[in-house]
């Protein structure tokens, strides 16, 4: 830890450290007063030492919850350190950059007695610090900055079938979420909460799209990925706006017909003594959430090779867990709903949205095995308790192993070869953070606006709940206008297949936000929500590139030497020039 007149105080700490000091910082103002900047250390070996790291709170977005137990501890080793307000930036260094800091502050050990140091030097300009832009509804009148969001997606299987006389069947609607949050932006992960809830599910739908007679289900199966959904449920709420306004994201789905809601939450971790492990969060006594629960027992009992165990959740809870399924139940209280998890009373994930949540946290088997349960159970409850097909329905575990790869690995990353199957991604190393709402929010959105993620889970639930299409035109997407036609893979060939599915995208951001005229507003508390009187309305700065230079100066005590020998000398080169100028003309008088 260096100081000169230039540099205020930084430190370079590791996790358990910075967490002192975050609480530090924010009861000390004399010594946060002293703080430029913080670099937290990155060490593959840090989380194998650590019992948990959770910066989000005990009871994650409690204000959302449909109970009043706010106090319950879903999540035990949350600090609560991510909504601390911080004056100054945090960086989380790469192991690269972890290695030459190191050798800097040795260097800067050892030469104590020398006249240089080495000092870092932050580059971190927001548009928000402009005066006046203190809060999302000022940054967003000045344009400085732009509100979280994305693009949830939504899927039909089979598609539904719009030119059909016949009434609309009853909704099973299984969802999950595939946005993160950390302390550190980038660094938004979250393997095990939710990306093994995502894996999950789409490795469910993929398991039951080679199932014949799909048209013949009691029920219509709908699967709902969200975004979002880590600030605010964000993502939930806004999907459920667009199903009560009619529009067109939400076209052809009849949410009034949801008969339950089935959601996949964290499964990463399900794995006990070799046995895979899963309890059922349910809400209602209902008709409906007890078929749930029978089609969860049959399933578990056609998987008894697979060492499955579904245990019904401890009814001490106060209610569901932190879930998208909150936002369900506040907008209808008496939903049948059900939320699968690896944990009981408490999250088994010690790194609930912490940076450390990576793919060493989760278990591919454990994510195969709630993929068989998830698929089993879907089809049982859409077809009305006939298993006849049950036993056809199997999961590929290749299949897990490789979107793990891929979603949650930096090798390959999004450049695997099932992204680039269906897109062209802009980034290798996948991070689940939100990010912003680019341009006019809309049901049909301008590609490069949308996150890979959300582009390669719309194509992927697009090509695994389609029927082929008549259209066999090599023009994709201009000649696939046919009825329920969409385009799929043209980012990754330029060509694209024409495919006949129900997949929509559907925007995502506050519901207290409206988009007119090229720019947002906030919208004054809705008395009809009582979710928007605690909705904080998140936005992000506009902001270049950060970065973080190293450099050696000379220290301040050097610079005082060489100013007092610079003083020094001009005052005797003054003497000297004084004598020499007397002797001179004492000379010159005397010839």
């Amino acid at each position: 830890m260096n100081t000169d007149d230039r540099q205020k105080k930084m430190s370079s700490n590791c996790h358990c450290c910075y967490l002192l000091s975050a609480f530090r910082l924010s009861k000390d103002s004399d010594f946060a007063g002293k703080v430029a900047g913080v670099l937290v250390e990155s060490r593959t070996e840090v989380s194998d030492g650590l019992k948990g790291f959770s910066p989000d709170g005990k009871f994650p977005q409690a204000e959302f919850a449909p109970y009043n137990s706010k106090n319950f501890e879903w999540n035990p080793t949350g600090s609560g350190i991510m909504w601390m307000a911080y004056n100054f930036p945090v960086f989380l260094l790469s192991e690269t950059s972890t290695s030459i800091l190191q050798e800097v502050v040795m260097k800067n050990e050892k030469t104590k007695k020398f006249n240089t140091e080495n000092v870092a030097e932050f580059d971190v300009v927001m548009q928000t610090t402009k005066s006046g832009t203190h809060d999302s509804d000022s940054c967003l009148k000045e344009e400085t900055c732009l509100p979280l969001g994305g693009y949830s997606v939504w899927s039909a299987l089979p598609p539904i079938n719009i030119l059909s006389s016949q009434k609309s069947k009853p909704v099973i609607l299984a969802i999950t979420s595939m946005d993160s949050a950390s302390f550190f932006r980038d660094k938004s992960l979250g393997a095990d909460s939710p990306i093994s809830g995502l894996i999950t599910l789409l490795a469910a739908v993929d398991a039951l799209s080679h199932l014949d007679g799909l048209d013949e289900l009691n029920k219509q199966l709908v699967f709902v990925v969200l975004t979002g959904e880590s600030w605010g449920y964000l993502g939930s709420r806004r999907f459920l706006l667009e199903a009560d306004e009619h529009s067109d994201s939400v076209r052809d789905l009849n949410l009034a017909m949801t008969e339950t809601v089935m959601e996949i939450g964290s499964v990463g971790k399900g794995l006990s003594n070799g046995i895979k492990t899963f309890y059922s969060h349910t809400t209602g006594a209902t008709w409906a959430m007890n078929e749930t629960w029978h089609a969860l027992l049959r399933a578990q009992d056609s998987l008894k090779t697979e060492s499955i165990k579904i245990s019904m959740a401890s009814k001490s809870n106060p209610g569901v867990p932190p879930s998208s399924l909150m936002t369900f139940l506040r907008k209808k209280s008496h939903i049948s709903g059900v939320v699968l998890e690896d944990f009981d009373t408490s999250f088994t994930n010690k790194f609930y949205h912490s940076h450390l949540d990576d793919l060493s946290n989760v278990n591919s088997s454990a994510i195969v095995a709630a993929a068989s349960l998830v698929a089993r159970t879907l089809y049982l409850l859409a077809s009305d308790q006939n298993a006849s097909a049950i036993n056809a329905i199997n999961v590929n575990a290749s299949l897990v192993k490789e979107l793990l790869g891929c979603l949650l690995n930096c090798d390959p990353g999004l450049s695997c070869e099932l992204v680039k199957h269906y897109i062209s991604p802009s980034e290798t190393c996948p991070s689940h953070y939100v990010g912003v709402v680019l341009g006019e929010p809309s049901a049909l959105p301008y590609p490069a606006y949308v996150s890979d993620v959300s582009r390669f889970v719309w194509n992927f639930l697009a090509d695994k709940t389609s029927i082929s299409s008549r259209n066999t035109s090599s023009a994709c997407p201009k000649d696939c206008k046919g009825v329920g036609e969409l385009c799929i893979r043209e980012e990754a060939d330029g060509k694209g297949v024409c495919i006949i599915s129900t997949t929509r995208y559907v925007p995502a951001y506050s519901t207290r936000l409206k988009y007119e005229s090229g720019s947002w507003t906030v919208l004054p508390y809705n008395s009809s929500d009582d979710m928007s009187a605690v909705d904080p309305v998140w936005t992000e700065s506009n902001w270049d590139t950060i970065s973080l230079r190293v450099y050696k100066v000379q220290n301040a005590a050097y610079d005082g030497l060489i100013l007092l020998l610079g003083i020094v000398v001009t005052v005797l080169t003054y003497l000297l020039i004084l004598i020499t100028s007397t002797f001179i003309r004492k000379a010159l008088k005397r010839d």
